[in-house]
């Protein structure tokens, strides 16, 4: 796919000049720094060094005293207390945290998980009725719930008190539950807009820690948990989120839970999980070795933790996620990690099959004529991976799409944007359609009639066509700055690793070097390309790799001149540490 270069402007050179000085780091890094909004020296330290102690006090979030004062009534009352959550990762995770955390001194306390089929997204009207029918008094909804008003309102006139912790965006009316935590609300103060669910979970379990006078360094603990949700719910990862995600990184590095120590063990890949499971010599080593390398970072978490963990919510039911995230021993925590194994072969499967109908309609439509999106619709797609196939699609058509298939006899999908584009504002305007969507700008779900899916089509299509651009049309690469190849050095690199977490909000710095040509170029597995770039008065060769570039080879070969787009990563083979470029893009003149 062709990228759209945006080399970001250079910042105020009086700006960078004296954060250069002041904390005595080269002009491309100051200039780095001042365009993440990063301008003196403290902003710099508190950057460097995200700190715990400069997270917000929970109480600051509009209704935060009420809902501390309930689940501390609740608590002292021996009530029974119901923690219902959402089934994807940041709502499994949230349930994890929140369930796992209150049961170590709270026995009367459940969770509860929503069938995807059965019930769908949200609050249940099943889920309040089981509440009710089993003398649960309390519910305490994460990672959804800001929509809920009918449910919230049943559960009213069963006998059941509400607390939603949400991170959605509400709507015009919010329900009537007993405290409404969303630091979305337009009333609500609170300093940090873009928590995720689990961080609003948290923020309410830090204010009970605050309110009964416990040890809040034990609360920290489940910190991997938020960091897991953080990295794949694609919240911003600045501000508040960048401090919990830091800590929680470290968490899950040093001395991860033992059901994300399984699903670190089960994205390696090194050994299978019955190898593990049969040879406590074996699984000590490896778990050893993760330590050891304390290498996992966001990036890992999306691609390899985050779809093990929603793959049970996907294709069977997500309360296995929860069960294998609070498991308290490694054994335990590897046999349910084989069971969610399984499952996510198998919607690897259902992926790759829906993946190949859906270009294949998309392509029959372009016979056609052109679109500016894509809505396509089939009542026997799975469900548990539309939204996966929403994101395949737009790789290879890039624009704002929406799978839809057929559940409980009605069309229900999930939408995915382009770059800058948000597709939640353009559902909104075909809402004369919809029974029930949400979202955020990038992603959002929907749920409508099946008789009205053409109908649907023809206006998102109308919508889409009169708000996009030219700029949403092909994918952009933000590039950081240029640089000269003999820049990049260890001392260089070793300063970018003190700016991660990367990720929303704080991406992975991208550099690009011009009118460079390659050398020694390999061919690797028919699909990669490792080469050595070379660049008039520089003494640097750096080595580069070109995932999926190998079409490529022939004009490098030419010794053509080119600018390459590039992340700066650190291989080790045998013992060895070398700097290498990730090629991101290549143009030639």
């Amino acid at each position: 796919m062709e990228f759209r270069w945006e080399i970001k402007s250079k910042a105020d050179p009086i700006t960078v000049q004296s954060l250069s000085s002041e904390i005595n780091v080269n002009p491309t890094l100051a200039n780095l720094l001042v365009n993440r909004g990063v301008d003196d020296f403290q902003q710099a330290k508190e950057y460097f060094r995200p700190d715990l102690d400069k997270i917000h006090p929970p109480f600051l979030m509009k209704d935060m005293d009420i809902a501390v004062d309930r689940l501390v009534q609740a608590v002292n009352q021996n009530e029974k207390i119901l923690i219902y959550g959402d089934y994807d990762v940041d709502g499994t995770t949230s349930v994890a945290l929140f369930y796992g955390y209150l049961h170590e001194f709270y026995p009367h306390v459940d969770f509860y998980i929503p069938d995807r089929y059965q019930e769908g997204y949200g609050i249940s009207e099943k889920g309040v009725r089981y509440a009710a029918e089993n003398d649960f008094k309390l519910i305490v909804s994460l990672d959804c719930g800001i929509k809920a008003l009918e449910n919230v309102a049943l559960a009213k006139s069963l006998g059941v008190d509400f607390i939603i912790c949400d991170h959605h965006t509400p709507g015009e009316k919010l329900p009537d539950a007993l405290a409404v935590l969303d630091p979305k609300r337009k009333d609500c103060n609170y300093p940090y807009k873009e928590l995720s669910g689990c961080g609003v979970g948290f923020k309410l379990m830090q204010a009970f820690v605050e309110k009964t006078g416990k040890n809040a360094s034990h609360l920290f603990g489940y910190l991997d948990l938020v960091a897991v949700s953080i990295a794949a719910d694609i919240v911003p990862i600045t501000g508040e989120n960048r401090i919990l995600a830091y800590y929680g990184l470290e968490r899950l590095n040093n001395n991860p839970r033992p059901g994300l120590m399984a699903l670190i063990l089960a994205g390696k890949g090194t050994r299978s999980l019955d190898e593990l499971l049969s040879n406590k010599h074996l699984l000590q080593r490896e778990m050893l070795q993760l330590k050891t390398d304390k290498d996992i970072n966001i990036s890992d978490i999306v691609f390899r933790i985050g779809p093990r963990i929603n793959a049970s919510g996907r294709l069977e039911h997500a309360k296995a996620s929860v069960e294998l995230l609070i498991s308290k021993d490694i054994q335990d925590a590897l046999q349910r990690a084989e069971l969610v194994e399984d499952v996510n072969s198998a919607r690897k499967n259902f992926d790759e099959n829906i993946t190949k109908e859906a270009i294949q309609m998309i392509e029959d439509m372009e016979a056609i004529r052109p679109y500016k999106s894509t809505v396509l619709f089939k009542e026997d797609w799975h469900k548990g991976v539309i939204g996966i196939v929403a994101s395949r699609c737009i790789e290879q058509f890039y624009r704002p799409t929406i799978i839809l298939t057929e559940s409980n006899n009605k069309a229900t999908g999930s939408a995915r944007s382009v770059f800058d584009f948000d597709i939640y504002s353009a559902i909104s305007e075909c809402s004369d359609l919809l029974e029930q969507f949400g979202g955020h700008k990038y992603a959002a779900g929907l749920t409508l009639a099946v008789d009205k899916v053409e109908a649907f089509q023809e206006k998102f299509e109308e919508v889409v066509s009169q708000r996009i651009s030219d700029i949403h049309t092909k994918p952009v690469l933000e590039v950081d700055d240029e640089l000269e190849l003999d820049q990049i050095n260890y001392k260089f690199y070793n300063i970018l690793q003190q700016m991660t977490p990367f990720g929303p909000g704080n991406p992975e710095p991208v550099f690009c070097a011009n009118q460079v040509y390659a050398r020694n170029i390999r061919v690797l597995k028919d699909k990669h390309l490792k080469f050595e770039i070379v660049q008039d008065g520089q003494q640097t060769f750096p080595v580069c790799i070109a995932f999926g570039f190998a079409t490529y080879y022939e004009m490098l070969n030419s010794k053509m001149r080119f600018n390459i787009a590039f992340e700066i990563r650190e291989n080790t083979f045998r013992n060895t540490s070398t700097l290498q470029l990730y090629v991101k893009d290549i143009k030639f003149d």
